[in-house]
């Protein structure tokens, strides 16, 4: 299975042992310390945590983050015998999570010079870099802002790498009491913690999602709405399954109606729940999931960037990506992308500027709901070379100078914000609809997009395979229900 999201984790640092001190009156030595490791500890669904939290602190670990809403205990111990000596009634399930960071697909940033930027004259009503987001036309972006830009009632949680405060286009959209950090499962809100530090990623779906109408650089696909910073990427570049959780619980306890997920979960690209290993991170997450939509959250998730077809899934070779990756074969859809096939989740795909299917995205007939702009640099099914301005065009943040810019991107982690913008106009225009009819509307809004006919291969001359193959009708593998379109949904 071909992955571009894939980064190879580097090897774990050594555990730091405890030396037991050897004592008089012929006692034993005290048995050594293991390294300081993360876990899940899920109580029995609807029970509350005070039991699993006695036999936490029993086998000698320390809860640092309670989710009493959903079951669900992040714990920290140095005891190696800790899982064992956790589980007994109240705990229904138990896993560390060290080892299962997952790599953020960064993808390569293209940044715009500051002379391309002084020099943009485009139209000031859609701001001067307008001219280059051949995205906002396809999805009829100015159409919709014509009636509707978006309503300061909306906030959408940015579950990602953080965003810059102080960028222009986003300083005025960031709703700063509503932004946390998530690392390590623990929420810290001072506003240097949700800020990024190694990465940009957060900070260009934000843009996409809500940059404002200022006179500056670009513009969002909802400026009226607002955003908040949930940062769940550390700053080695992963995404561990307790940040995941916080992020979600944050978002549902802090009134979101919508959050982007840009990101996948566990080092494994197909968590099978029916596996023991990782069937506890499917429980939490599904739990936090559920627990957000019951409090009138609706989640948006990218399919991913491996062109593999998420509703036959027979292999999975390319995992886990902390490690050496393990033959899985005979997969069954017990095995899924998280959290793009969490149930109730609207799952994006990407096209490029011809409207076809971008060569890296994931599909699957009833798995992808909708599809939207992400970009596609490489060669078109015409043959003809493409360049980074076929990428998409958002804000940027240059963590090695630190200084905020624009610059262009690619992957359905930028056609996941398009979804979740046209969904806050959707909102902003029309609230009060419930996680569902957000979703059903959403939906029945898009355009719909015909199946490619025959093999489809878009990149021919690369070298690469990147075969395709779509099935389905009005609604199919390639686009789902089709083409989000921001006009439809406020008009």
């Amino acid at each position: 299975m071909k992955n571009l999201r894939r980064k190879t984790l580097a090897a774990a640092s050594a555990a730091t042992l405890g030396v037991g001190l050897a004592l008089t009156g012929g006692l034993a030595p005290a048995a050594a310390a293991g390294p300081d490791t993360s876990y899940l500890v899920l109580a029995p669904q609807g029970a509350n945590t005070s039991k699993a939290a006695a036999r936490v602190a029993a086998a000698k670990g320390t809860v640092v983050a309670s989710y009493d809403q959903i079951g669900v205990l992040v714990v920290r111990s140095t005891n190696p015998d800790f899982a064992t000596q956790v589980a007994g009634a109240g705990v229904d399930s138990v896993a560390t999570t060290a080892g299962l960071g997952t790599a953020l697909d960064e993808g390569e940033t293209v940044e715009v010079s500051a002379a391309d930027v002084a020099a943009a004259t485009g139209d000031p009503t859609k701001e001067p870099l307008y001219g280059q987001q051949w995205d906002m036309n396809m999805i009829h972006v100015p159409q919709a802002h014509a009636v509707n830009s978006g309503s300061a009632n909306v906030v959408v949680g940015v579950l990602d790498s953080g965003i810059s405060s102080s960028h222009p286009d986003l300083a005025t959209q960031i709703a700063k009491d509503k932004s946390t950090s998530c690392i390590g499962g623990v929420t810290n809100t001072t506003e240097a913690a949700w800020n990024p530090t190694t990465s940009d990623h957060g900070t260009h779906v934000a843009g996409t999602i809500a940059a404002a109408v200022n006179g500056v650089g670009v513009t969002g696909i909802a400026p009226g709405v607002k955003v908040a910073a949930v940062k769940v990427v550390n700053d080695d570049g992963y995404i561990f399954p307790e940040a995941a959780v916080c992020g979600f619980m944050w978002a549902a306890d802090h009134g979101m109606q919508l959050t982007n997920n840009s990101y996948y979960i566990d080092p494994w690209e197909l968590n099978c729940k029916n596996d023991p290993r990782q069937r506890p991170v499917w429980q939490a997450v599904q739990r936090a999931i559920r627990y957000s939509q019951s409090k009138g959250v609706l989640n948006v998730a990218s399919a991913g960037n491996s062109n593999y077809d998420l509703a036959h899934k027979i292999t999975d070779t390319g995992s886990p990506n902390n490690g050496t990756p393990e033959n899985r074969e005979n997969l069954t859809n017990a095995c899924l992308d998280l959290p793009a096939e969490a149930p109730g989740v609207v799952t994006v795909g990407a096209v490029g500027p011809t409207g076809e299917k971008s060569y890296y995205s994931s599909y699957g007939q009833g798995v992808i709901d909708v599809t939207a702009p992400g970009g596609d640099t490489r060669y078109r099914t015409q043959g003809a070379r493409s360049t980074s301005t076929d990428a998409i065009l958002s804000t940027t943040f240059n963590t090695a100078t630190r200084t905020n810019g624009w610059g262009y991107k690619q992957g359905t982690s930028m056609s996941g914000p398009h979804a979740t913008g046209v969904a806050a106009l959707a909102l902003s225009a029309h609230p009060g609809m419930t996680p569902g009819q957000l979703s059903s509307f959403l939906e029945r809004t898009s355009v719909a997009q015909s199946c490619p006919s025959g093999v489809y291969n878009p990149v021919p001359l690369l070298g690469d395979a990147y075969d395709a193959t779509c099935s389905g009708g009005a609604r199919n593998g390639f686009y789902g229900a089709g083409m989000v379109d921001a006009y439809n949904v406020v008009k």
